[in-house]
């Protein structure tokens, strides 16, 4: 008889792990702290809750990394992917969920599932020995009390960066006489029209106006022990990128650009305050980009400052939680597993991967890792092709690391120097193998610019596939629990 493997954490990373061991024939004990003890971020007791966005994001697996790896997943029988795409919602060319049916699809799936038992209960200590195999997956919200055990037995400090929480609108509260619906380049996406995003138009004055409120709003003060905790640049709250120049959220989320306003077709928005819907039925919306830290009074005030947003209601307001996260390369073998301690295996964003969907993949491919352990079969290496072994190979080590004082050849060569230390990351083609051979047109010529770039994307997804089929044919022959 297979002995359980152990689970701390149901989000979106233990959710999967626990499926696919369960799918494997392996029982499950997942324990879950809420709703006896909650993080500063959920709001429920479901399992897989999102807490930031409601947004998978690109569902394009021909020319973009994310996209490829929701391909990837559900070839790899994803629960998270699976439930995804039953609970969309239109986004463009992204794959958006209703997030409370989406987290309640998941807890009932794996309440349902006869190997999987949920336990619901706050571990604050190492696992016990006699639990044997045990996979943390606690997310970017560890308890202080398991991150501290954690660091006891590495003698490695975990890294903390902020990530930080959009609003939510109620839809009807925004004045649709002045916003309207479109996505950019009206590009439709899973379910999709291409008009999947009502759009708040600003004048160059009402977006100076908008962006001198922001940069005087009163902000959330910081606790002692947050204070020197760095942001992770993906996920910038609106006042920070605004105090890194006036111009910097016009050149970020909201950029006015592949939009036409139908109100007044002939004048360009200066900038663009864009919303994307929250839930199946349309009751809600968040504002993209709009992660904030700014106290709840101030939130309110200053996005009623957007046009079409001036009697806004919130079902939500911004917030902020720390995040934190191991430094893998160290800590971590080519199988998650710690080093320090190989019966413990780590998942999702506590590896230091960011996103949904990363996390989720981690989850997935620890929870495979730990199937094949419990059965006594070598697991082989997802090709780091793909776009799950790309993210692997990062997290445990991929990242190149040099001593801060140390000057390359590549620095005084002009460029730039490579990171000292190891953050977080999103899945990117900046992760895969480059190409081993050039791209040509079909006449035999060299590719250069935007064709070239295009090109290169499908091209390493298309080797990614490949790569990916055969990887799956070496799993087919894993033999099954008995």
């Amino acid at each position: 008889m297979i002995k359980p493997v152990h689970i701390i954490g149901g989000g979106l990373a233990g959710s999967e792990a626990a499926w696919q061991l369960a799918s494997m024939g392996v029982p499950v004990v997942l324990h879950e702290m809420r709703p006896d003890a909650i993080s500063p971020a959920h709001k429920t007791k479901a399992l897989a809750e999102l807490v930031c966005s409601n947004s998978f994001r690109s569902d394009d697996a021909e020319t973009n990394a994310v996209g490829l790896l929701h391909q990837e997943m559900r070839a790899l029988g994803s629960l998270i992917m699976a439930s995804a795409d039953a609970h969309q919602v239109p986004a463009g060319g992204a794959l958006a969920v209703d997030r409370d049916a989406f987290a309640e699809a998941v807890t009932a799936t794996l309440e349902a599932h006869p190997l999987i038992t949920i336990v619901r209960e706050e571990v604050t200590v190492l696992p016990p020995e006699e639990w044997g195999q045990t996979i943390i997956a606690t997310g970017p919200l560890t308890s202080d009390a398991l991150a501290q055990a954690v660091h006891g037995l590495t003698g490695e400090g975990a890294l903390a960066f902020f990530d930080a929480i959009a609003p939510i609108v109620h839809a009807d509260s925004i004045d649709r006489s002045i916003v309207w619906a479109q996505s950019r380049y009206d590009k439709a996406g899973p379910g999709g029209t291409g008009a999947d995003y009502l759009n708040c138009p600003l004048t160059e004055e009402q977006y100076n106006t908008f962006i001198d409120a922001l940069l005087a709003g009163e902000k959330t003060d910081f606790r002692e022990f947050e204070k020197d905790t760095p942001y992770f640049n993906a996920c910038l709250p609106i006042e920070v990128m605004a105090e890194r120049g006036r111009e910097t959220l016009r050149f970020g989320p909201m950029k006015p650009v592949g939009l036409t306003n139908p109100n007044n077709p002939n004048v360009k928005p200066h900038a663009i305050v864009q919303l994307r819907q929250d839930n199946a039925a349309a009751t809600l919306f968040n504002i993209v980009g709009f992660q904030t830290k700014l106290k709840y009074g101030e939130q309110a005030r200053i996005l009623r400052l957007i046009p079409g947003l001036e009697n806004a209601e919130f079902a939500r307001l911004g917030g902020l939680h720390r995040n934190t996260f191991l430094n893998s390369p160290r800590l971590l073998d080519n199988t998650l597993r710690l080093k320090a301690l190989p019966r413990l295996r780590f998942a999702g964003q506590i590896t230091g991967c960011e996103g949904y969907v990363e996390s989720a993949a981690i989850g997935l491919i620890a929870g495979r890792y730990a199937a094949a352990e419990a059965q006594n079969v070598t697991l082989p290496q997802p090709p780091s092709t793909t776009a799950i072994g790309a993210l692997v190979e990062y997290i445990t080590g991929g990242h190149v690391s040099v001593d801060e004082d140390e000057t390359s050849g590549e620095e005084q060569a002009g460029v730039s120097a490579r990171p000292s230390s190891f953050q977080p990351m999103n899945v990117n083609f900046g992760l895969f193998p480059p190409l081993t051979e050039p791209l040509r047109s079909e006449d035999g010529k060299r590719l250069r610019g935007s064709a070239k770039a295009v090109a290169r994307k499908k091209a390493l997804t298309t080797r990614a596939r490949k790569d990916l089929a055969g990887w799956l044919e070496a799993l087919s022959e894993i033999p099954p629990s008995n």
